[in-house]
């Protein structure tokens, strides 16, 4: 690895989290635990089915009660602690094993689980505990509380933040993402026109494996904490 990394970004996608048994965001059947993305993850789903949304997402935060971080998680959280430059992890995941794996350099672009968001004031809060719908906000006390998860249509958090850590970036990692979904799978693009070194992780390539300067293939639990190992050597 280049001497003269400084500064890193490292994106993670769905691959980082599936060998802790979390279903990746869209399956090879192009359903996420069973539904059409489009009927649990977009504003219209959310007007429409208000409680098939909510159910959706109180059953995916019951889950992470089940899981754990893995070796990958553990890895990023030892590179957060001891990596003396800059460095921002942007998780495209919406579970809290980064958090509780160590991490703190960190931004949940797309919405968190553990976390809901007040439709009417856009005030958001902890959340643990299932979210019926009608829920009120304790600021605006409106029966307005939904899942803080960004759907399709939706803006990203921090895109500002993140992209300045890119266009500073000296390494750009992508752990486990299909490269697909935007503007994440644009960040390589931004990071290489920057001058910037490109890796991915991956289990296979991704849609953007051409914009990375190298790939490794392989579980995220050993090709991440052999990169940190590098990284830190």
């Amino acid at each position: 690895m280049n001497p003269d990394i400084h500064n890193i970004v490292i994106l993670t996608g769905a691959g980082i989290s599936a060998e802790s048994g979390l279903a990746t965001f869209r399956g090879p059947d192009g359903l996420w635990e069973g539904h059409r993305v489009e009927d649990v993850c977009t504003p219209e789903a959310l007007a429409r089915d208000e409680a098939l949304v909510h159910r959706f997402y109180d059953e995916r935060r019951a889950k992470l009660a089940e899981v754990q971080p893995n070796a990958a998680h553990q890895a990023l959280a030892a590179l957060d602690a001891q990596w003396p430059g800059d460095l921002l992890i942007v998780t495209q995941n919406v579970d809290d094993l980064h958090e509780r794996a160590g991490a703190t350099r960190l931004i949940h672009m797309h919405g968190e689980l553990k976390s809901a968001l007040c439709a009417a004031c856009g005030k958001a809060v902890p959340w643990a505990a299932a979210l019926p719908p009608g829920t009120p906000c304790d600021g605006c006390r409106k029966p307005a509380l939904r899942p803080d998860i960004v759907f399709f249509g939706e803006m990203p958090y921090e895109m500002d933040r993140i992209d300045a850590a890119v266009r500073d970036a000296d390494l750009f990692v992508s752990i486990g993402t299909s490269g697909a979904v935007y503007p994440a799978a644009g960040f390589v693009q931004t990071a290489r026109h920057v001058g910037a070194r490109t890796l991915e992780l991956n289990l296979d390539p991704s849609a953007g494996s051409i914009y990375f300067h190298e790939t490794r293939l392989g579980p995220a639990s050993a090709l991440v904490p052999d990169l940190v190992r590098e990284l830190l050597a």
